[in-house]
């Protein structure tokens, strides 16, 4: 059906609860945040809210100074953002699609510019990967949560996971890759046979190795990283 009636379009499009708790996907591409307390989320990914709902920039010492310090060293120009307070918070990325995971003492690396939201109880860290020239533009960090609580991250149109096992390496585009599990640490290698075969053909005969035993999740795009150096 392509044309509706007012009253068929809202009826279509209407946000809806499902009561999946404090994250929520209200569509693919919009989460809906459930708030009752704190979380973090990415700056500038709020869409719509309702209730009594405040937004504070992180503050340059809000996690410490040694994060303080790792996001100098990156570059890093993803910034985040704490929602506080009762009410409904919708955010999203740039179209991109949403995926919800509920870590129960998991852990997980997502990249910095995928990472959209988590719950404030949540311990994180950010990663210092080794800054490859002609990597891509920018670099490339990467934020570990682990513990008990969700975190929401986006790709661009539907993820993939690869399983990695002992003996069986995995290599991916550092553009396309977006998370992977925490016990596994990645290397970065090279292959000049490769450049021509990879990615656009301009640098990316750098790829990311994943041994171990473990997941690592790619996407269907190459993404350009910035940083604001």
């Amino acid at each position: 059906m392509s044309k509706y009636s007012i009253q068929q379009f809202i009826q279509k499009s209407r946000q809806e609860d499902k009561g999946q708790g404090l994250f929520e996907l209200e569509t693919e591409r919009i989460l809906e945040v459930n708030l009752n307390g704190d979380i973090w989320a990415k700056m500038g990914s709020m869409i719509s809210n309702e209730g009594a709902i405040k937004f504070q920039r992180e503050g340059m010492l809000e996690h410490g100074f040694g994060k303080l310090m790792k996001k100098a060293l990156t570059g890093e120009g993803s910034q985040l953002m704490k929602a506080s307070g009762k009410g409904k918070l919708y955010i999203a990325d740039q179209g991109k699609k949403i995926t919800i995971l509920d870590l129960e003492g998991d852990s997980i690396y997502i990249n910095g510019n995928d990472l959209l939201a988590f719950e404030k109880g949540l311990n994180w860290d950010i990663k210092l990967m080794r800054r490859v020239a002609g990597m891509m533009a920018g670099g490339l960090f990467n934020v570990r949560l682990e513990g008990q609580g969700m975190v929401a991250f986006t790709s661009h149109y539907e993820p993939l996971t690869l399983m990695v096992h002992p003996g069986q390496p995995v290599y991916t585009d550092p553009n396309a890759t977006v998370a992977w599990s925490g016990n596994l640490q990645p290397e970065f290698v090279t292959d000049v046979q490769l450049k021509t075969f990879l990615g656009r053909g301009s640098g990316e005969s750098i790829q990311m190795k994943f041994a171990g035993n473990g997941f690592v999740v790619v996407q269907p795009f190459e993404e350009v990283y910035t940083t604001g150096e």
